[in-house]
């Protein structure tokens, strides 16, 4: 389903109900940007998180979490996306921008 080709210049557009693909390698991650459209012309973005790991039996998995972001919630999310990154650099961050001292967060433990 996502292309092999993970390089940025690369995104691919697709018909029908996949419109537009952009994975992003970060780290062990990659993340998805994925533009679909419903049957109606209506267009929503889905951001799915992809991380590899070993299942029990010794063999790779992905887990994999995805959210749906609708066209009427699109500005809102981003001003959220943008304030949150903001915090983050100027208050928590000492360098200013750099994430490297984070650690991976498990959701399912909070």
């Amino acid at each position: 389903m996502y292309s092999e080709d993970f390089d940025g210049a690369n995104a691919q557009e697709r018909s029908g109900e996949d419109v537009y693909s952009k994975p992003v390698r970060a780290g062990k991650r990659t993340y998805f940007f994925d533009v679909k459209s419903t049957k109606g012309k209506d267009y929503y973005l889905t951001i799915t998180e992809s991380k590899r790991r070993m299942d029990s039996n010794g063999h790779f998995a992905y887990d994999k979490h995805k959210i749906f972001l609708y066209k009427e919630d699109f500005e809102k999310f981003a001003e959220g996306l943008e304030e949150v990154i903001n915090y983050i650099r100027t208050k928590c961050l000492k360098d200013g921008g750099s994430a490297e001292n984070f650690t991976d967060v498990n959701f399912e433990e909070l």
